[in-house]
């Protein structure tokens, strides 16, 4: 019984963080807006669906306990002012390349290839409106560099006419 009691303690307190496990990621972030997005990267247009995270708990969330991810698709986290902002890959599964995004949607800085559950800090080098999450890889794939940038309502750059 005691083991049981104890078993039931443990879940009760993992009970937040164990939900994304076993579920489809359009599940997991069912709370989340979703919006299409546009990088810019080397002059060309790349279409990705994010997941908005826009709030303390969505931006302390992230992409934790994700076990998989599409390659069009990431989680745009969004701040209310710039600032500097640091991340971490405690309790995620997957390797991410994490840009780092001025408030006028031009990319300060990519972390490439974050290494998965690592709790070493991730920083950007200027303060940032946004950050992307995408899956590890897709930086490179695209040739995505500092200087190229984000196309979102949020952020002041617009598409290109």
């Amino acid at each position: 019984m005691k083991q049981f009691l104890a078993l039931l303690a443990i879940l009760g307190l993992c009970g937040g963080s164990t939900a994304a496990f076993g579920q489809r990621v359009s599940d997991t972030f069912a709370d989340l807006k979703r919006a299409e997005i546009q990088v810019i990267a080397a002059g060309c247009p790349h279409d990705f669906k994010v997941w908005i995270a826009d709030t303390e708990p969505s931006r302390n969330r992230g992409l934790m306990f994700v076990k998989s991810l599409p390659p069009d698709q990431g989680m745009l986290f969004l701040f209310e002012r710039p600032r500097y902002v640091a991340f971490w890959m405690k309790n995620t599964y997957l390797s991410l390349d994490i840009v780092f995004i001025g408030e006028d949607g031009v990319i300060v800085n990519i972390a490439r290839d974050a290494v998965p559950l690592s709790e070493k800090t991730i920083e950007s080098d200027a303060p940032v409106a946004a950050v992307l999450e995408l899956i590890a890889g897709t930086a490179s794939r695209i040739g995505l560099v500092a200087g190229d940038r984000i196309v979102h309502p949020a952020l002041a750059g617009r598409r290109p006419d």
